[in-house]
């Protein structure tokens, strides 16, 4: 699989196709036991999680695994940990807080308290707060409401318009693919389809399996 920069890819494919498995590759939390992870010319394979989040990688995680005894702004705090320049990442707090309202408004109240839709704001900030170049996100769509699912992947579409680079992995693929540029379908481990997300709209296959057409 090749991500481009500047590119949205979609990673697609039922339950149990190594859909999860791909991204916690990507970020550093298993090992692959054969094959490397290159980044911006990098072999990263054998760098820990904490190192790839330092070089320009985040993760918004599948159920959004904010932590729920701790605040608003605490949360968002711990997305910057590998950081030390306390003046920007001050800059950064105003500034998700500004994308994300609704997180100013409740930056008092545990994480654990706020809605689903709520938590993957938060989420979604948190992995800002490192500055990614790099932003890998897993399942966005899970458990949300239909029109909180639109503004998910509007909120996509604007990050990566900043400039980010976005891999996303989803079980809605024409959600998915309505924003990507390109995309992989991954069936027991094996790519089986790839191509731009209009060809994989377009293919006879993509839509008998995903696409319910």
């Amino acid at each position: 699989m090749e991500i481009r920069r500047g590119e949205i890819v979609c990673l697609l494919g039922g339950n149990a196709s190594g859909k999860s498995t791909t991204m916690k590759t990507v970020i550093g939390s298993l090992r692959p036991s054969q094959g490397t992870v290159f980044y911006e010319g990098l072999d990263i394979t054998n760098w820990n999680t904490s190192r790839r989040v330092g070089s320009g990688i985040a993760i918004v995680p599948e159920a959004r695994r904010i932590f729920p005894r701790l605040t608003v702004r605490e949360n968002l705090m711990m997305g910057a940990f590998t950081r030390r320049d306390r003046t920007e990442i001050d800059e950064d707090l105003d500034r998700v807080m500004q994308m994300f309202p609704r997180l100013r408004e409740r930056s008092t109240q545990r994480g654990g308290t706020m809605s689903g839709g709520e938590q993957q704001m938060l989420a979604m900030a948190r992995a800002l707060m490192s500055r990614p170049r790099f932003l890998c996100m897993d399942e966005p769509s899970m458990g949300l409401a239909p029109v909180l699912v639109e503004q998910q992947f509007e909120t996509i579409q604007q990050l990566n318009q900043t400039g980010i680079t976005i891999f996303v992995v989803e079980q809605n693929a024409a959600m998915a693919l309505a924003i990507a540029n390109r995309g992989y379908v991954l069936q027991s481990g094996r790519v089986v389809l790839q191509g731009t997300a209009d060809s994989l709209l377009q293919n006879p296959q993509m839509q008998r399996a995903y696409l319910g057409m």
